[in-house]
């Protein structure tokens, strides 16, 4: 199969900006005096911020009214939005600048997938927001694992969703993707927790584009 176009998630697959949201969360659980697991990192792995904050606020969720969730969630935020100022192309995980800049110079669209609000303001301190055709919206997408958010990439993109390749990090993700209408999917990271995954690698730079897709050029001069 050759594939015409990329999707990715952010954090975690393109940069280490998931190290930033879970300083943030643990600064919010430990103002609330919530316990921090050895896996909470992994359960918050792909999941909005409200879905989040349900996971930190854990058995004492009830006690919080919708209004002042919506606060911790904005409080969280703010930690975050100021962790992103100290990123820069150096936060960019292995393989990552070299595929978008292969992928870009195949002329092969690209579209972020990710749960991210902040998407843009991280794509821009990591300079890699002229890579991407189109990012789908987090506000008008139903969670991962539901396949809304990469469907609307596709869209996007105006690329069928089973010619598109998508990237990764968490089981939740790549449940989405496969029930994305035929889209394939890579999983960056763990061969435990990606199992569900068409293909795994464990980094960017493990993955070999020129065996997956079909540049532009190539692609007009066939068609």
């Amino acid at each position: 199969m050759i594939y015409r176009a990329a999707i990715f998630d952010l954090d975690g697959v393109l940069a280490d900006t998931a190290r930033l949201h879970l300083k943030a969360w643990h600064q919010l659980a430990q103002e609330l005096k919530r316990p921090w697991a050895e896996d909470t990192g992994e359960r918050l792995k792909g999941l909005e911020r409200m879905a989040s904050l349900e996971v930190i606020l854990g058995e004492e969720s009830d006690r919080f009214s919708e209004k002042e969730k919506i606060d911790l969630a904005s409080r969280k935020n703010s930690y975050y939005q100021k962790l992103i100022r100290s990123l820069s192309p150096k936060d960019l995980l292995p393989g990552a600048g070299e595929l978008l800049a292969w992928l870009n110079e195949k002329q092969i669209p690209i579209a972020l997938a990710s749960a991210s609000k902040n998407a843009q303001a991280v794509l821009q301190a990591l300079e890699i927001s002229h890579y991407f055709s189109t990012i789908a919206d987090p506000e008008q997408s139903a969670p991962k694992p539901c396949p809304d958010i990469f469907l609307a990439a596709a869209q996007g993109l105006q690329v069928e969703p089973e010619l598109c390749v998508a990237f990764e990090d968490a089981a939740a993700g790549v449940a989405a993707i496969k029930a994305a209408n035929g889209m394939t999917a890579v999983g960056v990271g763990s061969e435990n927790s990606l199992r569900e995954a068409d293909f795994i690698v464990g980094s960017l730079s493990e993955f070999v584009p020129k065996d997956f897709f079909l540049s532009a050029i190539h692609a007009a001069s066939i068609s």
